[in-house]
């Protein structure tokens, strides 16, 4: 607060003498300064906000009140408010040919933006051209942008100018662009790593500032990579030398001090050289040495040379005399008076004890009055350096010393740094089992459940395994000394559930070993910390099984078992827990008590918790059992991966892969269709006037099986058809409807002996796309679920399902016209085998538009046809002719014939013209009878007494309504009402 005051008034006094600031601006620092609350500064930034959003949008600004805005916006900012509207502006600045206003946008977009932002993208280019000019102040504006905004991702856009910077005569611009290369090596040290030459070159440049810099990336390529540097050594060694000799322009003095932050980094590289490589170290004796004794502990700069010298000393190869010009120097920090000094002072001396130990013997006493000291810092870094010195003669007063620190400390997080560091030193420099065994009852008690489960397991094991074969006397001490304290400490309230489980395993294991205690006594000790602590499941598993191991030793030692009442209660609410743990345990117990002695030490042996279990995988102890079984005429056994309805994990993964590349996206187009072959036969193909009538689905059934039931193949001749595809849709995806022009379930006519034959195309090209698609099916098995999802994924239910929905649906009238068709189809047959006729085979389907052909329409659930039902009789009566393999289609002049020879022969005197609609007709409203096996065919006549219009203008109009009726078009809407009217 007292420096934003301060800010205030400079900038209040600048105003007067010129700065060219708005008395507004000045107004805004100086309430901000002076504010006496955070609501207070959040009131006045809102309202510069909403200023600012209105006036930086005004068209027609001037350079110097944008400047002003975007100086204000960062205010803005830096309060930790949002400034993104003004964002843009910034980086329109940024294309101003004004140097001021140039350096201010690139200013507040380093302040506004990081590397990741979107608008990053919309100053690269600015930045490139920028680093191109002819100004060096506009070029080092440029590279400081690019430290600071340039990622990962834009960094090939900007390096080659970068690079060529490094040769700028400028000595600024030089030492930026080593900034930059710096940077880009923190961002993507693969983008640099063919330029780490250019840093070796920059070393011996003639600026100091240009050295300086190189120092910085130099520092980190050697730390990961000291042997590649070894030969810089004596460079290295010659700078620091003539900074240390004042040679460096006064310019680079602080506090009379040469160049202070060049001779500290150089310190730093010099320490990774020389550790572990004498020959590296004696080039650094000698000036190390001399900066040493030339230093000046007047000051905190020269202070800090000093404490890079000594961890300098303390990292490379061992000289003694500069270890004593170090100790020296550091016995004068932990003499002062200042907090600064001595911490440092001793993290100085925890770097040189790892040399010379005996170092820290000459400064006990500093280090005491720093462990005593009420400055926190200080001591925890104290507490560091006693870890580092402690050894068996003084491990219990540091850790005692410690542990009184930890209790009256608050911080969990640095009380588990010191419970873990007492557990530490106590298991590596313990004096005695019963310091042992008191220490750590000391740590779990006041640390409690903040230490580390592994230092639990661990005194469990340390117990459990003693100290080795030869030492079971100390071993016993131990576990008795364990058992003591332990039975002590239960009756202190509120002890942490981590150590609780320790003296419960204790207890189990060795509560009765030395026989000083009886079983019932340690029972029921745990049956009262069962009770005491009944809201923790773990306790109460770890007393249940000390229960259970009490009992387990008690039995193999053939002494009699009394169940204390508190712990049969015990066990019995145990039994009815609702942790299956708990009942798994309890009913163990139950089950361990009924056995034999000799069962149970065999279960449950005694002080064997730290042996091997040796398991035997292949369970070759029961292999005499199994033989038995199957010499008995008992199964063998089968394997997991190979039982019935059991799949291993493996298959189902491959499996799941199959699927995934067999049922992916394709992108590879379709076949082309194959060129259609010559026919043999002329064929008459209808004009391109015909339309496309649907057939019923009963038709279509009929006719599907009577092609599949006679076993006549209709595919050469139907590849011998030429395929047309006018008007057939373009389009991957489900098939539609095609455009009456198309002729690919069109009907082709033979006239035969002045006669008109039709052939229904449309039949043989359902049946084998169905066949086709049958075979599909077969090949590639999609689950029921796959099914579903792709047809609420893709709006797509399957065809089959349509017809089998819609064909039990169909009127009355709507099924008798087809089976009259279908009759009349197969009266015409015998006329045309006898005159030695070849049929015309359907035509191959569409490649491009699969199941095209399969695609029916359903009838409508009120058939408006049915009052044309009046045309036809409904008495004639047909059979079917089921040895007949080829579908044609009937003769219309038997509806027409005068004669009864006409109607005999299935042909006459009478001709038809062939059309659209007599097609339409003669696939839908045919009436022939055909008789079983000698294919005589006969045919009833239609009654001459018909109510109503002339019989063939109504048939020839019933055909219209039904092309016309299944997709109505804007030709005729009133079609229904001009027929039926």
């Amino acid at each position: 607060m007292e420096q934003l005051k301060t800010i205030g008034r400079e900038l209040a006094m600048g105003s007067q003498g010129g700065f060219g600031q708005s008395k507004e601006f000045l107004e805004l620092v100086k309430s901000i300064g002076e504010a006496r609350s955070k609501a207070e500064e959040d009131r006045i930034v809102v309202r510069e906000i909403e200023t600012l959003k209105r006036r930086i949008v005004e068209p027609d600004i001037p350079k110097r009140k944008m400047k002003e805005y975007i100086i204000r916006l960062l205010y803005v900012e830096m309060l930790g408010h949002d400034a993104s509207f003004g964002y843009i502006h910034a980086v329109k600045m940024t294309h101003d040919d004004n140097l001021l206003s140039k350096r201010t946008g690139y200013l507040a977009l380093t302040l506004f933006l990081n590397d990741d932002h979107d608008l990053i993208i919309l100053i690269v280019n600015t930045i490139q051209k920028d680093l191109k000019s002819d100004n060096y102040l506009v070029v080092c504006a440029a590279l400081n942008a690019v430290c600071r905004l340039i990622n990962e991702e834009t960094i090939p856009a900007v390096l080659p100018s970068v690079v060529d910077l490094l040769a700028h005569p400028k000595d600024a611009v030089r030492k930026k662009a080593v900034m930059a290369l710096h940077r880009f090596h923190l961002k993507s040290s693969s983008s640099v790593s063919h330029l780490v030459s250019n840093f070796r070159k920059k070393l011996c440049d003639n600026d100091p500032g240009v050295m300086g810099a190189t120092l910085c990336p130099l520092f980190d390529l050697i730390a990961l990579d000291p042997s590649s540097y070894k030969d810089l050594v004596v460079s290295f060694v010659s700078i620091l030398k003539q900074v240390a000799e004042h040679r460096l322009p006064k310019s680079y003095d602080y506090h009379q001090m040469p160049a202070p932050f060049i001779q500290i980094k150089l310190l730093k590289i010099l320490a990774v050289l020389g550790s572990g490589d004498k020959q590296a170290s004696e080039h650094m004796y000698t000036v190390i040495g001399e900066i040493i004794r030339k230093g000046d502990s007047s000051s905190n700069i020269g202070n800090a040379i000093l404490y890079e010298c000594i961890c300098c000393v303390s990292s490379i190869y061992p000289n003694h005399k500069l270890l004593e010009a170090a100790a020296d120097v550091n016995a004068k920090f932990l003499k002062s008076d200042s907090h600064n000094l001595k911490y440092m002072g001793i993290d100085a001396l925890g770097r040189l004890i790892k040399i010379t130990p005996h170092v820290a013997e000459q400064h006990q006493l500093a280090v005491i009055d720093c462990l005593e000291d009420p400055d926190d810092t200080l001591k925890r870094k104290t507490f560091e350096l006693l870890y580092k010195m402690t050894k068996s003669s003084n491990v219990e007063v540091i850790v005692d010393r410690m542990i009184d620190y930890m209790i009256s400390i608050s911080d969990d997080h640095y009380k588990t740094y010191i419970a873990s560091r007492c557990v530490e030193l106590a298991e590596q420099f313990a004096p005695s089992n019963h310091w042992f065994i008191q220490t750590m009852n000391k740590v779990f008690e006041h640390a409690g459940d903040l230490v580390n489960i592994k230092v639990a397991h661990n005194l469990m094991r340390l117990i459990g395994e003693g100290f080795g074969e030869d030492a079971a006397t100390a071993d016993n001490q131990l576990r008795s000394s364990a058992v003591e304290s332990y039975l002590r400490i239960i009756g202190e309230p509120k002890l942490p559930s981590m150590f609780l489980q320790v003296i419960c395993w204790v207890l189990g294991e060795y509560g009765t070993a030395d026989g000083k205690y009886s079983a019932s006594y340690i029972t029921g000790k745990l049956c009262d910390i069962a009770e005491a602590y009944s809201n923790d499941e773990t306790v109460k598993a770890y007393a249940i099984s000390a229960l259970t191991k009490m009992y387990a030793f008690e039995i193999a030692a053939g002494r009699k078992v009394d169940m204390l009442p508190e712990c049969q209660s015990f066990v019995e609410e145990l039994l009815a827990s609702h942790s299956t743990d708990l009942q798994q345990r309890a009913y163990e117990l139950q089950a361990l008590i009924g056995l034999d002695a000799r069962a149970v030490e065999t279960i449950m042996p005694q002080d064997a918790s730290c042996e091997d279990i040796e398991v035997d995988t292949d369970l070759a102890f029961l292999n005499g059992y199994v033989q038995q079984s199957l010499e008995r005429g008992a199964l063998p056994y089968i394997p997991e991966d190979e039982r019935t309805g059991m799949v291993n994990v493996s298959n189902f993964r491959s499996q799941d892969q199959h699927e995934s590349a067999q049922h992916g996206l394709r992108f590879e187009a379709y076949e082309v269709p194959k060129p259609p072959m010559p026919s043999k036969v002329a064929t008459v193909s209808l004009s391109s006037s015909t339309d496309l009538v649907p057939v019923p689905e009963t038709l279509y059934s009929r006719e599907t099986h009577q092609i599949s039931s006679a076993g006549l193949s209709s595919e050469t001749g139907s590849s011998e058809l030429k395929l047309k595809l006018d008007g057939v849709q373009k389009k991957w995806g489900r098939p539609t409807y095609s455009s009456p022009t198309s002729s690919s379930n069109s009907t082709s006519q033979n006239p035969v002996n002045g006669a008109t034959q039709t052939t229904d195309v449309a039949t043989a090209v359902n049946s084998k796309v169905r066949d086709n698609y049958d075979t599909r099916k077969q090949r590639i098995e999609i689950s029921p679920e796959k099914q579903k999802l792709a047809a609420s994924l893709f709006g797509g239910s399957t065809k089959t399902e349509k017809r089998s929905s819609t064909s039990s649906k169909v009127p009355k009238a709507s099924a008798s016209v087809p089976d009259r068709s279908q009759e009349s189809k197969a009266a015409v047959a015998p006329s045309e085998v006898a005159q030695g006729k070849t049929i015309q085979s359907s035509p191959p389907p569409d490649l491009l538009d699969l199941d095209e052909s399969t695609i029916t329409v359903a009838p409508p659930s009120v058939d408006p046809f049915k009052q044309l039902e009046g045309l036809l009789d409904p008495s004639i009566n047909s059979t079917t002719n089921h040895s007949s393999g080829v579908t044609n289609a009937p003769d219309i002049m038997t509806h027409y014939a005068a004669t009864p020879a006409s109607r005999e022969s299935g042909s006459g005197g009478y001709s038809i013209p062939v059309t659209g609609d007599n097609v339409n007709l003669l696939s839908e409203l045919s009436n022939a009878a055909v008789r079983g096996t000698t294919g005589e065919t006969t045919t009833t006549p239609l009654p001459q007494s018909v109510k109503g219009p002339n019989a063939k203008d109504s048939l020839q109009r019933d055909a219209k309504v039904r092309q016309m009726g299944v997709t109505p078009t804007s030709q005729n809407p009133n079609l229904f009402s001009d027929l039926l009217g």
